[in-house]
């Protein structure tokens, strides 16, 4: 699907739609029924819709939020990594290998003075380096790593809302 035909689909999302991906946002396990009855539509209707919105990619996936600490991950870090060259064949290679990373919460490609953003979460700060070392400062194009740990998160407002 193209940008255009994405932010004409995005825009074509009515209040229905919007009410929908927020109640799911809230709780991806509520049943149509409930679903339906929180938004005031039928269920036939609301399955319908959900049904549809996640044909056309709107809705990619419903996850489970997990609490670190109790599985064993309650240190978090954002690692900052460099690179040295930005051939894109370094590039994929790279973000491939941080996405497997055990512990790797997401991973951002971005511009500016770092290459890329890693968000771990890891068991100990001994853990933490081996993830550096072991997996991110061994790659032959990475220059530099930045890590800043991270004492609290917090869920942002989302992406439903008015701009």
């Amino acid at each position: 699907m193209s940008l255009s035909s994405k932010n004409l689909q995005a825009a074509s999302l009515d209040t229905v739609d919007r009410a929908i991906l927020a109640a799911l946002v809230e709780d991806g396990r509520m049943t149509n029924a409930a679903l339906a009855a929180r938004v005031g539509v039928a269920e036939s209707t609301c399955a319908y819709r959900v049904r549809a919105l996640r044909e056309t990619g709107v809705i990619s996936s419903i996850n489970a939020r997990l609490d670190l600490a109790a599985i064993g991950r309650p240190i978090q870090a954002v690692v900052r990594v460099h690179l040295s060259s930005h051939s894109r064949v370094h590039i994929d290679e790279l973000f491939d290998r941080l996405v497997e990373i055990p512990g790797a919460l997401s991973v951002v490609h971005v511009a500016g003075d770092n290459d890329f953003h890693l968000h771990v979460a890891v068991a100990s700060p001994e853990r933490l380096r081996d993830v550096i070392l072991e997996h991110i400062t061994s790659h032959p194009a990475v220059t530099k790593t930045e890590t800043q740990l991270v004492f609290e998160v917090r869920e942002g407002a989302g992406v439903l809302g008015p701009l």
